[in-house]
């Protein structure tokens, strides 16, 4: 081929791309801001690397490294911790994230207990407290902002510190008002405007399960970290779905995305509309597994939702142990869950799904169920390669993704290209301007 035909050939190709469907121009703005991100991103992912590493890794040039790391740097965001490992040259100095730079305040509300822990912006908790949830929402706010003050009396003077909250139930997290919780006294609670008052603080506020995929994607096992669909299943009393897409939160056009517990996956005649015989919570949550035991033994789980978890976690331990009522109904729960994570997957094409529950006990037991709902042949798509597994984070998954919410827009290029600075950002922005006056 000769160089006009190579040309010509280039040219075709940059075209094709440009109007490839899907594809937009990135500005010089959103290039940085994307830079930024990923570089922030592989440093929340790796904890601590070199400049060399991050050219490495990003595909950026070490001149673009510099620049990032040196505006990251100029904000308190990132700092230098020692020497990289000698390789017969000049060790090079690798970085972190500067945890010392935020703090930030979770808050998970349980029906039964509320825990509220002071962490710092890489996920860490330096200290907790709990209380026993009220019943009356307003006690609880009152509650929750005198014990923020509690952990954070003793910060630096100047320290910024923003809040996350994560609670059961339908959540606008755009206007942070509880839509419609759990109990009859949870309905219409504008918990951000209502804690942003008490606390005169940031005041992020998410549904449970989708605050446990936030901490899912961010801190969970490095093969889930990155993924492109990440689908976080919680199982308790209820069943829920949080939807990570591209590492952003799906929420859907009216904030009600990842009701999964209402997907019918067996048909029952009757009115209902809403908690229908055969759909998904009614079939493989914790009180569909307790009910189950009961059924196959004769015997009784005790009535409370703490209580029923507790109950299904010894019947898991039973059914690792080998008791043949107890395998027959975790086998049967996971068996229902998996008709309803398949159909996830086809309407998705997730790449990766993560279990939340004491129903992982048994894992061995519950994956096989699982995976037998799944097709089976590389013609498969949706399912080929497709991960698996049980949460690595446990019970710390909603607390943990509370404590992510103040920071989701630092570690994203999309609100840094905006017109208007998150809350998060202005604060910083005003910390920023006070620290340059006093030094002129």
């Amino acid at each position: 081929m000769n160089c006009c035909s190579l040309a010509g050939s280039n040219k075709v190709t940059a075209m094709a791309r440009l109007l490839t469907p899907g594809r937009r121009i990135l500005r010089v703005p959103h290039v940085r801001a994307t830079n930024r991100a990923a570089v922030l991103q592989l440093l929340r992912r790796l904890k601590s690397v070199s400049r060399a590493e991050i050219a490495r890794r990003t595909g950026l040039s070490e001149a673009a490294v510099s620049r990032i790391v040196a505006e990251l740097m100029a904000e308190d965001l990132i700092a230098e911790r020692g020497g990289a490992e000698a390789t017969g040259g000049r060790p090079g100095i690798r970085l972190q994230l500067n945890e010392s730079r935020f703090r930030t305040v979770g808050v998970d509300i349980q029906n039964w207990e509320t825990r509220v822990s002071l962490g710092t912006g890489t996920g860490r908790v330096l200290e907790t407290v709990r209380f026993r949830t009220p019943s009356n929402p307003n006690k609880t706010l009152r509650t929750i902002a005198e014990q923020v003050e509690a952990l954070t009396a003793n910060l630096a003077s100047g320290q910024e510190v923003a809040i996350g909250i994560s609670t059961r139930g339908i959540v606008n997290s755009e206007t942070g008002v509880m839509e419609l919780g759990s109990h009859p006294a949870w309905v219409r609670v504008a918990m951000k405007d209502s804690l942003t008052e008490r606390l005169r603080r940031p005041v992020f506020v998410e549904n449970n399960v989708r605050a446990a995929a936030v901490a899912e994607y961010q801190y969970g096992s490095l093969e889930i970290q990155g993924t492109r669909c990440l689908l976080l299943v919680k199982v308790d009393e209820g069943v829920g779905m949080g939807i990570v897409l591209d590492g952003k939160l799906y929420h859907g056009p009216r904030m009600a995305a990842g009701e999964f517990g209402q997907m019918v996956i067996a048909y029952a005649p009757g009115p209902e509309r809403h908690d229908r015989p055969g759909c998904v919570e009614m079939l493989a949550s914790d009180t569909a597994t307790c009910a189950r035991y009961r059924h196959l033994t004769g015997g009784r789980c005790r009535s409370g939702a703490g209580s029923v978890t507790d109950q299904v976690r010894r019947v898991c331990q039973l059914a690792m142990e080998g008791d043949p009522a107890a395998r027959e109904a975790v086998t049967e729960t996971a068996t229902y869950l998996g008709v309803g994570i398949a159909n996830a997957v086809w309407a998705l094409d997730a790449e990766a799904v993560v279990i939340n529950g004491s129903l992982t006990e048994a894992w061995p037991l519950v994956s096989t169920a699982i995976r037998d709902q799944f097709p089976t042949g590389r013609q498969f798509l949706n399912f080929r390669s497709l991960l698996l597994r049980p949460s690595s984070l446990g019970g710390e998954a909603s607390i943990l993704g509370a404590l992510a919410l103040p920071f989701l827009n630092v570690f994203s290029s999309e609100d840094l290209t905006a017109g208007e600075p998150s809350v998060l950002d202005r604060e910083r922005i005003t910390a920023l301007e006070t620290r340059r006056l006093n030094h002129v």
